[in-house]
């Protein structure tokens, strides 16, 4: 993962142009008094802008360079700085009140996995995680984010923390961004599912950009993101614009049958459900929409006839690895299914199942 980190300049101290106005006044032996007689204006402008009192306006600037021969953009440049370090100063005492805010988020863990800056002091959290999020005020944050969880599709409060869940689903819209897609559609999408199976055969560095490029032809983003201390999240689905849907799969389980089921649970949601709602797995979830994902992903993976012919047979290690290379399916991912429907004890068959792991 390549992460990229904007160095900011910030000096403790700006001096207003009106310093250097009068550096500029000493070195020529012209009082302000001259100046405001040569420059048209009152004499307490000028002395307003000496002292930082007053903005040096463009007008003003062109009128220095007329009398002193220094240009208007050296003023102009000046006064924008000094603006900008009193804007910064005021910026930065407001969120100094918002500490607790950040004091929220798993910001440690955050840094470790590259989201924001290593060793960021704390004084600066709330800004750095202002930038992360994209907005400009914690207010703002707010506003955006209980609007997003009146969006998430769940029949009792999300379990974990909500700066924890909020800081994931950022990340993955981050990386959507870096994705190009294909404008959506739907047949090229139940392809791409079709093509996408053979793939759980495969190691993670050949499925993994493969089944990203895969999705993306037809207009959906798969970003594969961390699990995050607090965000208790396998898989997410929302649609980031009207042509480019994303979905975003953690290894919270760390076996390649919970990957894959959630991959293909999440693509139901975008083939079958509201584009407005966010949809967020925690395994907990019961309501119509994730039954419906549940039975979605479960016949991709492994279509109902072919299930019920392995269901006659034997249920052992050798007939289930001779099924799984007939249907091209990893073997795992069949001992996922016979153990979520009871036809094996969760003990049972565990070999088959590949254990993944982050490698950030």
């Amino acid at each position: 993962m390549i992460s990229s980190t904007i160095n900011e300049y910030a000096p403790d101290r700006v001096s207003p142009p009106g310093e250097t106005l009068a550096e500029t006044l000493d070195a020529l032996g012209m009082s302000q008094a001259e100046l405001a007689v040569r420059l048209g204006r009152p004499r307490k402008t000028v002395n307003e802008i000496v002292k930082g009192k007053a903005a040096l306006e463009p007008a003003t600037a062109l009128q220095l360079e007329s009398v002193l021969g220094v240009p208007a953009a050296f003023w102009m440049e000046r006064e924008s700085r000094y603006r900008e370090f009193l804007a910064r100063q005021s910026q930065r005492t407001a969120l100094e009140a918002e500490s607790a805010w950040a004091r929220q988020f798993p910001f440690n863990t955050m840094a470790k996995l590259g989201w924001v800056a290593l060793e960021t002091p704390r004084s600066e959290r709330v800004s750095v995680l202002l930038r992360y999020f994209g907005v400009a005020s914690t207010d703002a944050w707010h506003e955006l984010w209980t609007a997003r969880e009146v969006s998430f599709r769940r029949p009792q409060k999300l379990r974990g923390s909500q700066p924890a869940i909020a800081a994931w689903l950022r990340q993955g819209e981050i990386h959507a961004q870096a994705i190009e897609c294909q404008p959506f559609h739907g047949d090229r999408f139940k392809a791409a599912l079709k093509d996408a199976r053979p793939l759980t055969c495969e190691a993670p560095e050949v499925f993994q950009p493969r089944l990203t490029t895969l999705f993306a032809s037809a207009g959906v983003a798969l970003v594969w993101t961390p699990e995050l201390v607090g965000a208790p999240i396998s898989g997410a689905t929302r649609w980031v614009s009207e042509q480019k849907a994303l979905i975003q799969v953690s290894l919270r389980y760390k076996t390649d049958d919970q990957l894959f089921f959630s991959i293909f649970h999440e693509a139901a949601h975008v083939l079958l459900h509201p584009k407005k709602a966010i949809f967020l797995e925690d395994g907990q979830q019961d309501t119509p929409e994730e039954r419906e994902a549940d039975t979605f992903a479960a016949d991709h993976l492994i279509p109902a006839g072919e299930y019920a012919r392995l269901l006659e047979t034997g249920l052992s290690s050798g007939e289930i690895e001779r099924f799984a290379r007939q249907l091209e399916i990893a073997p795992g991912c069949v001992v996922g299914r016979l153990q979520h429907d009871k036809h094996l004890d969760f003990h049972q068959g565990n070999a088959l199942k590949r254990r993944l792991r982050w490698i950030v």
